[in-house]
């Protein structure tokens, strides 16, 4: 776009400006109906603002009733759990007063002191709490008739005396004031009386502590060890088990020790907020909102960070007080334990020990058993020792009878032997001579075989050479069969190659002719004819047989005659021969 045609632009625009007065699109600005607008939309503006201010401090006063609503139904169930605990402990303590009242003279002072302090507290009832009370309802009914009569009669304003109600209001002031200043300062001392105790408690309790993780047990130190070296043994063990728990528990109290000194709180700032997160129970839905609404209510001077911190520290401090306690619940169990396992140890080495003796004892007996049975052995020796000679001299007997019966037995079979020799030297010579008569005989025999065997033994030579003069004939034969069949084989071949010779073409070699025309394609493309073509004329002058020549030939007659006769035999045999005898005819007939 040129300069030009912007500043005609410009100018087009400034010109409606200019003559905004004169120009029908323009209209005169009425500056009261826009303050008018803006006022309304400033009040309507406002209202919204004020509905939202209010909407919000609705929300707030809900939320803050629904909190106190919540607070009162846990701080109802904490009273009535309370009131309960308190009611059965009173119970309890009662029933044990009057349990041990005629057993214990100390059931009797604790009665008495519980006497004087009922006493104490009807005393105060009476003389601070009572006069309040009627002051409370005084007033009331004073309150009530001064407006009642108000709203009659306003002259009879002065006849109400208003400066004795006053003054006897601020003598009940200040009365119990210096009630509760009383009440206070006794509170104090009782306080640090418990403190004390409190103290003396936990130092009696880590001296407890120490004893009961230190000192070795009565009972187990009451045991019956056998040996000297077991008791020193269990009781080392017991003592190394000790300080390993020991140990454990020193850490978790120093753990204890920092949580407990990084928290700058007060005593009575912890007992708030431990009373105040106990009371609402873990169970309760939104348990943490209650407590921290709760106690930022009660420690208005801490602020919401510190809570939180000091909640997480306390959080830890319980979650280190579990373990402690679970420690010394298991150190207690391990001690259980550990008893229970140096009584059986003690059981165990006892009966040992007895077993011992006992084998000791049996020993004892067993030796002087076994000197009795060896006296005895002896005794039944000696016995055995005279009856073996008695027995040897039987024996010795017996054996000189049998020796005799043995030396006759000898002789009769020296004697029956003798007999059998002679008998078996004649049956042998008799069988000697038999053995010779069957030699012979079978000598005799085998002379005979070989002679038969010899004249076979000629036949069957004489056989053997006749079959080898017909073998060798049959050859001879064959072989001359043979040779006539190779000698005919050999002149067919002679034949065959001579009448291939006969019928073999014989043309010489002319190259221009394979590539020249011939007179067949020269004809057809009318190269070198002039004449007319005839069509009933022949193309070619041939120069052969004509078909009576053909007929007349006497070879054609002769292949006609030999074809029928192989149709005639129908097989290739005479294949040969046929062609033989038209060889022959050709060469006649040429």
């Amino acid at each position: 776009m040129s300069a030009a045609q912007r500043i005609s632009d410009v100018e087009n625009l400034v010109n409606p400006m200019r003559n905004a007065l004169c120009s029908q699109k323009y209209k005169p600005i009425d500056y009261k109906r826009l303050c008018e607008l803006t006022a309304t939309e400033k009040m309507a503006s406002t209202k919204i603002q004020l509905k939202i201010k209010k909407m919000e401090q609705i929300s707030k006063i809900n939320k803050e009733q629904m909190l106190l609503k919540q607070h009162r139904r846990v701080w109802w169930r904490e009273y009535k759990r309370l009131s309960e605990s308190r009611e059965k402990a009173e119970a309890e303590i009662q029933a044990l007063l009057d349990e041990g009242i005629h057993k214990y003279d100390f059931f009797l002072d604790i009665w008495d002191l519980e006497h004087e302090l009922s006493q104490e507290r009807d005393a105060y009832q009476t003389d601070t709490v009572a006069p309040v009370w009627q002051l409370r309802e005084n007033l009331k009914f004073w309150l009530s008739e001064m407006q009642h009569y108000l709203t009659e009669d306003s002259s009879l304003k002065n006849k109400f005396g208003l400066a004795e109600k006053l003054q006897q209001i601020e003598s009940v002031k200040k009365q119990r004031k210096t009630i509760l200043e009383f009440l206070n300062l006794e509170s104090l001392a009782l306080e640090r009386e418990l403190r004390d105790y409190k103290i003396e408690a936990i130092v009696h309790d880590f001296g407890e502590k120490n004893g009961l993780f230190h000192e070795v047990p009565s009972d187990l130190l009451s045991l019956k060890f056998p040996y000297p070296d077991l008791r020193s043994f269990v009781i080392n063990e017991y003592r190394k088990l000790a300080n390993e728990y020991w140990s454990q528990l020193q850490e978790i109290d120093q753990q204890l020790n920092v949580i407990y000194r990084n928290t700058d709180w007060k005593e009575e700032d912890r007992w708030v907020f431990q009373t105040v997160t106990s009371q609402y129970p873990s169970d309760l839905q939104q348990r943490r909102t209650l407590y921290l609404d709760m106690l930022q209510r009660c420690l208005p001077h801490k602020s919401r960070h510190e809570l939180v911190t000091y909640e997480k520290a306390w959080e830890h401090y319980n979650f280190f007080k579990s373990q402690r306690r679970v420690l010394i619940l298991n150190w207690t169990q391990a001690r259980k334990a550990f008893f229970l396992k140096a009584v059986m140890a003690v059981a165990e080495a006892s009966a040992a020990r007895e077993a011992e003796a006992e084998s000791a004892s049996n020993r004892q007996k067993q030796q002087e058993i076994c000197a009795e049975l060896k006296a005895k052995v002896l005794q039944w020796r000696a016995q055995q020792e005279e009856a073996a000679e008695l027995e040897a001299a039987v024996a010795a007997r017996r054996k000189e009878k049998e020796d005799e019966k043995e030396r006759l037995q000898k002789e009769q079979e020296m004697i029956r032997r003798a007999q059998e020799k002679e008998k078996v030297k004649k049956y042998l010579a008799e069988k000697q001579l038999k053995w010779q008569e069957q030699e012979e005989k079978e000598l005799q025999h085998l002379e005979e075989l070989r002679k038969l065997m010899a004249k076979q033994a000629i036949k069957d030579r004489e056989r053997v050479e006749f079959r080898q003069a017909l073998l060798e004939k049959r050859i001879l034969e064959k072989k001359e069969e043979a040779l006539r069949e190779a000698c005919a084989a050999e002149e067919k071949e002679k034949c065959l190659e001579a009448l291939r010779q006969k019928v073999s073409i014989v043309a010489k070699p002319d190259p221009a002719r394979v590539v020249a025309d011939t007179a067949a394609s020269k004809a057809r493309m009318g190269v070198g004819s002039t004449e007319e073509f005839v069509l009933q004329k022949p193309l070619f002058q041939l120069q052969t047989y004509s078909e009576e020549q053909v007929i007349a030939c006497p070879c054609t007659a002769c292949f006609i005659v030999c074809s029928h006769t192989v149709r005639a035999i129908g097989g290739n045999g005479c294949v040969a021969e046929t062609v033989t005898l038209m060889a022959e005819h050709r060469t006649q007939c040429m």
